[in-house]
């Protein structure tokens, strides 16, 4: 539809253009006198095929430039629309109310030349000054409540003011909503005070439920789901707080510092977001720290029945795992893959994704 109404544009000017010069053109440039050179109709059909010729390769820049005023004309606001277009109407109503066409030769020129450049002053003025050109149609009372509105929004963007008693707020990020845990442990109780999940936090989720990725959607989903039940079953406090801050991009940065305005602690599973929190003397609720915890103590020279899976890391070495996920490290229990033996712990070691026991088989240990 964009292309015709070019092609209908440059083929009426074509015509105009035809009509009002072709004559004279043939007449004292070609010296031409018959008919149908010398007709002004014969001049507006030359002209608009002419022009109508030469947009089929000018449409498609044509099309582009208007597409991308359209876009442009889309993307900004109300106010500034409205500004500029009033500052350059007041600049073409200077521009002719000027008498410039009384100077002779140069006269149209000039007054196109200062039309153009009125006309983009007003525009780019109107624009810097909108809000006081809007204040002019809707009073200064008007003006004064939206500087008061803009100042609310600040402050509530701003996190300003303490809005849990210290302590209260207990913050859930993006990982341990997704992890799924967070219910159980909110079931059993050891949770208190306030489950506050930030509208940052919501979005990341609901960003996340929504990728074309098919296990970030489920994973997404999944915690939408946990937030529901969290909600909905569970007898506890849960609180959706509106708030953002616009100068930090990093979601996690923003957890940190809400922490620290209101004096809260954040709960995750996210071994970074932990020592970050550390770093910024920020209290964290590491889940995987509560879970590593409350993993049974396994102490050297004790006896396990496990089942060996599958074969170690280094040479003849089997790995078997408790019910809790433990790993177990068999040496020299990698020919008993896919059987149950007796195994002797010889020593344990705690990092930072848990505990992994070292042991030996007990045959082992008899025939020596």
């Amino acid at each position: 539809m964009v292309k015709r109404i070019v092609h209908l544009f440059f083929t009426v000017i074509g015509v105009v253009i035809g009509y009002t010069f072709a004559p004279d053109l043939f007449l004292y440039v070609f010296h031409l006198k018959s008919a149908p050179f010398s007709t002004k109709w014969f001049g507006a059909a030359l002209g608009g095929a002419i022009f109508l010729l030469a947009t089929f390769w000018l449409v498609n820049y044509v099309v582009t430039l208007i597409r991308w005023v359209e876009d442009k004309l889309q993307k900004a606001p109300l106010a500034d629309l409205i500004g500029g277009t009033i500052g350059m109407i007041f600049g073409l109503l200077v521009a002719y109310l000027m008498p410039l066409r009384d100077f002779k030769v140069v006269g149209s020129a000039l007054q196109f030349f200062v039309s153009i450049l009125l006309a983009y002053l007003g525009l780019r003025i109107g624009f810097t000054k909108r809000e006081e050109l809007l204040s002019l149609f809707s009073g200064r009372q008007d003006k004064k409540e939206r500087d008061r509105d803009k100042e609310k929004d600040k402050d509530k963007k701003a996190g300003t003011g303490q809005m849990f008693r210290a302590g209260e707020a207990k913050l859930l990020d993006t990982s341990v909503i997704i992890d799924g845990r967070i219910a159980d442990l909110v079931q059993t109780g050891f949770l208190d005070g306030v489950l506050v999940i930030p509208s940052f936090v919501l979005e990341e989720l609901q960003h996340i439920a929504d990728s074309s990725d098919v296990l970030k959607r489920n994973r997404g989903r999944r915690g939408l789901d946990v937030l529901n039940r969290i909600q909905k079953e569970l007898k506890v406090k849960v609180q959706v707080l509106e708030i953002d801050f616009d100068d930090i991009q990093e979601v996690d940065s923003k957890l940190v510092r809400l922490a620290k305005q209101q004096s809260a602690k954040v709960v995750t599973n996210d071994f970074n977001l932990n020592k970050v929190c550390e770093l910024q003397g920020v209290q964290v609720l590491n889940i995987n720290d509560l879970a590593n915890a409350l993993k049974p103590i396994v102490l050297p020279g004790e006896e396990l029945n496990v089942q060996v899976i599958k074969d170690g890391k280094e040479y003849n070495q089997g790995v078997a795992y408790l019910d809790d996920g433990t790993m177990i490290v068999i040496e020299g229990g990698r020919e008993y893959i896919g059987g149950r033996i007796d195994v002797l712990v010889t020593s344990v070691l705690q990092t930072s994704a848990g505990r992994m026991i070292f042991a030996k088989p007990k045959l082992l240990e008899k025939a020596l």
